[in-house]
């Protein structure tokens, strides 16, 4: 198990600008982390920077309070699991997960106990006996899997998209069992993934990234109550934050057109682009408050979406259950779970 330390840490390809922007950040021992951002965002950099397997440009990687800057993969004591599974076709399934503790001298006695444990969480034991090669794509991810979780002395498991190629019903099963050893063996994980779903499912803390840049380190419910950033806004939940062009004096936001709201807090003068930000799920049509025109409502199941204009943008609420659209529609909003964004930056007023 290790803790993680990233000091002015930053890394470029040669092009110009850097992939990854300069970042100072602590990941605690044994803890369950996502990188979560969209394509090229620089997640993978990051991973690949912290098992070894690429040299930063700039600054330090400290494990447990050690530089491992210039140490090859294999003197960080890591185990990386790769998006598409890499299996050895001619062993086994047993043969397959007891490899990496086999090359570390592991008595076969205390091996094949780890084996089986690690077997049944991710439901390989039917199959244990059975040659690699004639199993389907999902199995094969498993054991990949299993082959970074069976060895119990690593510092940390890298996870690199791992579910990318699992069927979508096991998803679930798989990251629920992840969580599961997580909290039996208490080792520090990484979980990179372009999936929010897969992100807050799994991890303690969210890493959110865009850009090349780390714009919010949080818990699930900080990132969805509170995002220090507008891209985390948008992009964690579904539908993301609602956002309006505004001007903001002490506790009133002006929309475009007009329209006035009262806010929780107040604010000095801001400078650059002025955003209100709130949640569809905060957002609710009404039959009273800031009127709006209804473009369509969108039935998704366990709720309905109402997507209205609000000040000449788009904005999406919540129409709540049993209650038939408002010939008038209006929008009655949260005022507690309103923020405001300066140049994309969550601006701290005065309660």
């Amino acid at each position: 198990m290790a803790r993680i330390g990233f000091e002015r840490l930053a890394h470029g390809y040669g092009t110009g600008g850097y992939a990854l922007k300069p970042m100072d950040m602590v990941w605690e021992d044994a803890g369950a982390y996502a990188l979560l951002g969209p394509s090229g965002c620089g997640k993978t950099t990051l991973l690949n920077i912290v098992s070894g397997l690429l040299r930063p440009s700039e600054g330090r990687v400290v494990f447990d309070g050690a530089e491992v800057t210039d140490l090859p993969p294999e003197r960080r004591n890591v185990a990386q699991v790769f998006q598409f599974p890499v299996v050895y076709d001619t062993m086994t399934v047993r043969e397959n997960l007891a490899f990496p503790l086999r090359n570390r001298g592991v008595p076969a006695k205390a091996a094949n106990a780890r084996v089986e444990h690690v077997a049944a969480l991710l439901g390989l034991t039917a199959m244990l006996d059975r040659r690699a090669r004639n199993l389907g794509a999902d199995d094969k991810q498993k054991i990949s899997l299993g082959r970074g979780l069976v060895r119990d002395d690593v510092a940390v498991i890298l996870f690199d998209e791992p579910l990318t190629v699992i069927d979508p019903h096991l998803k679930w099963e798989l990251r629920s069992r992840l969580k599961e050893l997580h909290r039996q063996v208490p080792v520090t994980m990484i979980y990179v993934t372009h999936d929010q779903t897969e992100a807050l499912t799994f991890a303690d803390r969210v890493v959110v990234m865009s850009e090349g840049e780390v714009v919010q380190v949080g818990t699930p419910e900080a990132l969805f109550d509170r995002p220090a950033h507008t891209f985390v806004g948008h992009f964690i939940g579904s539908p993301g934050m609602n956002l309006l062009p505004c001007a903001v004096a002490g506790r009133e936001a002006v929309l475009e057109g007009g329209a006035r709201i009262a806010l929780p807090r107040a604010y000095p003068a801001l400078a650059g682009k002025v955003e209100l930000g709130i949640r569809p799920e905060f957002a609710t049509l009404a039959r009273e408050g800031l009127p709006v025109s209804l473009r369509r409502v969108e039935d998704l199941g366990r709720r309905r979406i109402a997507r209205v204009e609000l000040a000449g943008r788009p904005f999406a609420a919540t129409l709540p259950e049993g209650m038939p659209v408002p010939a008038e529609p209006c929008l009655a909003l949260d005022l507690a779970r309103l923020h405001v964004y300066a140049d994309g930056r969550l601006a701290e007023g005065e309660a």
